[in-house]
């Protein structure tokens, strides 16, 4: 069952905080599923300030993130090891041995895999893309797919290519996690904001078509999952 919420940006990111302040002082040892990109900055920026007005601490808090560039190495600032350092990582007081990246290469898909196997995420953070996926699961990925070697589809490409000095810079391939261990967190929250994301949100909720054709649609069948959107986003539905 989705829940829908149609705010500001701002109080979007305001509500959300307040859940995870709420859920980490709840349960200090949380296990939490982490997103990169744009969608999940503004929520890091807010938790990282609460960290340092001391309403929070990560110091029990593990982490798994959804997926990595493959063949990209995590010095490189483009990588998603990088940008959660950046983001979050190096600014709170979260313990190096309790982040999980995934894998760089596939070689290591098995190993991230028994990680997330033995542990069960609380809330997994999620944006979508602009043609239905989350995490790297392009439209077409089966529902039951786990941890992954993943071909990028050309448009995620061009849509990640703002990211980089040049598009031919852009890995075409990733390894992440599949859209079964998504439906395995407990709690999944997804932010769609700004009308880029207008005609996939339409999309999700014009009918009742649950397809792997549109990956984000699998959430569906999820017994907690909120989606929050600004007025842009949701402006056609």
């Amino acid at each position: 069952m989705i829940k829908k919420v149609i705010k500001s940006k701002e109080e979007i990111y305001n509500d959300v905080l307040e859940v995870y302040v709420n859920e980490i002082n709840k349960n200090p040892e949380i296990v939490l599923g982490l997103a990169t990109g744009s969608t999940p900055e503004p929520l890091y920026k807010k938790l990282i300030e609460a960290y340092n007005e001391s309403k929070i601490s990560f110091s029990k808090v593990e982490t798994f993130n959804l997926d990595e560039y493959e063949g990209i190495k995590k010095e490189n600032e483009q990588s998603y090891y990088a940008f959660m350092n950046k983001n979050l990582f190096s600014k709170v007081d979260i313990k190096k041995e309790n982040i999980n990246m995934p894998p760089n290469k596939e070689e290591g898909i098995e190993e991230y895999e028994k990680k997330l196997s033995e542990k069960k995420i609380d809330i997994q953070l999620l944006g979508i893309g602009s043609n239905g996926h989350i995490a790297f699961n392009e439209p077409g990925t089966l529902f039951n797919t786990r941890t992954h070697k993943v071909k990028l589809a050309q448009k995620t490409i061009d849509d990640n290519s703002r990211f980089f000095d040049k598009k031919e810079d852009v890995p075409t391939e990733a390894i992440s996690m599949g859209l079964a261990n998504i439906m395995e967190a407990k709690k999944v929250i997804l932010i769609a904001i700004g009308e880029t994301k207008a005609e996939i949100i339409k999309e999700l909720f014009s009918n009742d078509n649950i397809s792997e054709e549109l990956p984000a649609s699998i959430l569906k069948k999820h017994e907690d999952v909120t989606i929050y959107m600004d007025k842009e986003a949701a402006k056609l539905i």
